[in-house]
This record gives structure tokens, sequence and C-alpha cells, in this order.
């Protein structure tokens, strides 16, 4: 098929739209159900990027949650724990494959950013995958093929209308790509640099030592940050994405935003947040929202005498700022990556309170020896990947 007609373009007044190949072969993608609009094809194309190169990069499966062309989370399958099936809502004694695992890591590094994603699959979807993905909030999903099963389960969401999507994962595009803007068309060579360990090699601090695992979330970060609507930085932890600052203007409010996305997974560990006494008739979405706001800066909106009951069975005491700063405290072994150079060291302060120990970034800002100097006051090792990764 070289086209696929669509409903609308990103907004409904915006019509006629298709997509279609403009030199007469035929689209690598098939639509297996559903009928996906622009933006869900744009989700799919760009969140298929990103697993196939980090399964390309680790031989791990990978998945990514994408919202509005960026990435809400990304991960590699590695196993979940006791804490993470009930962070991310999985019942204890459900079988997971390795690639449900990337799903629900993927999924569970921002649920509120993640509810209404687009699902990107680096491997065949299998039956526990699509059984994670049937009880989820999810407008449609890409993946190189379908287990028979697996693609019944997803048929069924949504009434029927579940978008489900096939790609050759085979398909190599064009050298050269083009966008219009304004009627105006613009060319570009494809970023296709590879990303690998070999970009860690400049480490311009004192600490010098990457460990294994530092270095394969330093990659993920920078995969993750290629296909990430800038500016954007990325902490990772552990195989997975735990915060992402998406289409910032500037670059400390990207490292903030990150940053306290990052911070909300974290807290979402603790007991006293785990065992919040929620009703049995409160959807998941609304036990994330809840969760969000329990965790924010008014948590009196969901626990206050007025309000609780709706939520809960009894009211919970609020987390205080102090029990908060206590656990955030003992975090260490956090991943950060930037899509550019940090111009200044309050970055480095930021992330340093995020439990941040590597840092990979481009280099290149005439204060690059104030961010060098600052990670050096708190141990953390840093590598210039000389690359800059802006996407637009």
């Amino acid at each position: 098929m070289n086209e696929i007609a669509l409903k609308y373009g990103c907004n409904p007044n915006q019509k006629p739209a298709r997509i279609f190949m403009a030199d007469g072969s035929n689209l690598p993608v098939t639509v297996l159900n559903g009928k996906p609009g622009y933006i869900n094809f744009l989700d799919a194309l760009n969140s298929w990027q990103l697993v196939a190169e980090l399964k390309e990069n680790t031989g791990m499966a990978a998945a990514a949650s994408f919202k509005h062309v960026s990435p809400a989370g990304a991960a590699l399958g590695f196993p979940l724990d006791k804490v993470l099936r009930r962070m991310y809502h999985i019942d204890a004694k459900m079988k997971l494959s390795p690639l449900a695992c990337a799903y629900a890591r993927a999924r569970g590094a921002d649920r509120m950013s993640s509810f209404g994603d687009w699902i990107a699959l680096s491997d065949v979807c299998d039956v526990p995958t699509a059984k994670i993905i049937k009880n989820e909030v999810t407008d449609g999903i890409i993946a190189p093929g379908y287990e028979p099963q697996a693609l019944e389960i997803l048929k069924s969401k949504k009434g029927g209308s579940y978008n489900v999507v096939t790609i050759d994962s085979n398909y190599v595009p064009a050298a050269i790509e083009h966008k219009q803007v304004y009627g105006i068309t613009f060319e570009q060579g494809r970023n296709s640099l590879k990303i690998d360990e070999s970009l860690l090699t400049n480490i311009v601090t004192g600490n010098k030592t990457l460990t294994d695992a530092q270095k394969r979330d330093l990659v993920l970060a920078l995969i993750t940050l290629k296909y990430t609507q800038s500016n954007s930085v990325c902490y990772v932890q552990d195989g997975q994405v735990i915060g992402v600052g998406a289409g910032q203007q500037s670059r400390i409010h990207c490292t903030r935003l990150a940053g306290q996305k990052a911070d909300n997974w974290q807290l979402r560990h603790m007991p006293k947040v785990l065992n919040l006494p929620f009703r049995e008739d409160v959807a998941k979405p609304n036990r994330d929202n809840a969760i969000d706001v329990y965790l924010g800066d008014t948590p009196e909106d969901v626990i206050g005498d007025n309000v609780w009951a709706e939520t809960f069975t009894k009211q919970p005491k609020p987390l205080t700022k102090m029990q908060k700063k206590k656990w955030l405290a003992k975090v260490s072994g956090v991943c950060l990556g930037s899509d550019a150079f940090f111009p200044f060291g309050d970055n480095i302060e930021r992330a340093h309170r995020s439990g941040v120990s590597a840092i990979v970034e481009a280099g290149g800002s005439i204060r690059d020896q104030q961010v060098i100097d600052t990670c050096n006051k708190y141990g953390i090792v840093m590598a210039f990947c000389g690359l800059r990764l802006f996407h637009h």
C-alpha cells in the first residue's frame, strides 16, 4: 500500500490528511486494526525508531510510551521486583516476559503523562505484553509483529477500534528527509548517527569511573533524547527512564521538570505511598492522579477532610516535606543525559538533588569548567560526548 488516508491532520480542521511514500513505493507500515490519526503516526514512527535502536544497541527487548511526539518513558526488559509490580499495578502472580517488563517499566516512568499513550515494542508483541496493555488507557501500538492471541486481545480494546500497526523491521528510510512548513520545504540528512558506549570515553571530571550499568543507562538516556522534542533532559535508573523534560526553552527548566518526575518515581517506592488505602472501585488512572497530587504541594486536594472519602477507605496522613527529603536523600545511582551542553552549574546542582552520579552531555559551553567543577564537588562522573541531539 502506497498511502493511508487519515481522518484529519493535527486538528479536525486540517483536511485532507494522509501518509504516503513520495517515491511511489509501498509504506513500511500496515494497519491491522483501528484507524490511526496523524499524531498517532508521528508517535508511532518516532517511538519505533527509539525501541529499534535500543534493541540493536543492547540486544534486549525494549519498549517506549509516547505522548505528543516525545517519550513519557522508555525501558529495557529487566524483571520487575515486588515494589515495581505494586507501583505499576501488576498482579504479583502474573507471568511476565522481558517485553512485558519493558513496557510496564516504560509506562511506569510517568504514568500521568502516559495516560492515552502510543506504545512501541522492539519485538513481536506476546500475550503477557498484550494483557498488560489491555488494562491500560492507550491510543495504539506499533510493533514488528503480533502473536495471534496477542492480536486478538488488542483488537478487543476500545470496543474493537484500538489502533494496531505493524512495521517492516527491515525498512531503511532514505538518507535525505524533507518536511514542509508554511509551504516551504526543508531538507536535511537523516540523523542516523550511531549511539553507543564509544561516546562515553571523554570523561572530563576527577571521577573517571563508569560502571557497565552506568554506561548502559547513559546510552539509554542518549537514545531516548534523540527522539525527544528539544530542549530535553533525561534521567535513567536500572535500565529505565524515570524522568523526561521535553520541549522546554530553558535547559534548567528541562532539568527541573525531569528531576521532579524522577523524584516522584522515587517517592512512589515509599511504603506510605504503596500502602495508600484506595477504595476498590477507584480505577488505576484515578489512583495515579491521586498519588501525583498526594506527592505534590497540595495533598489536601485528595486527602482533605471534605474529599478523602471519594478516593480512600480511610483518611491518609500527609507525606511531610521532611519525610520526602529524607527518602530522596538516600537515592543514588541515577544517570542523566542532556541533548546539548549544560550552560551553567545550576543544572548539576539540581541533578545532584535527584541522586545523579553519572552524566553525559555534549560539552562545548564557555562555562564548561564551571559545570565540571560542580560535578567534582559531588564526585559525579561526567562524559562529554561531543554530540548534540536536537529533535524537532
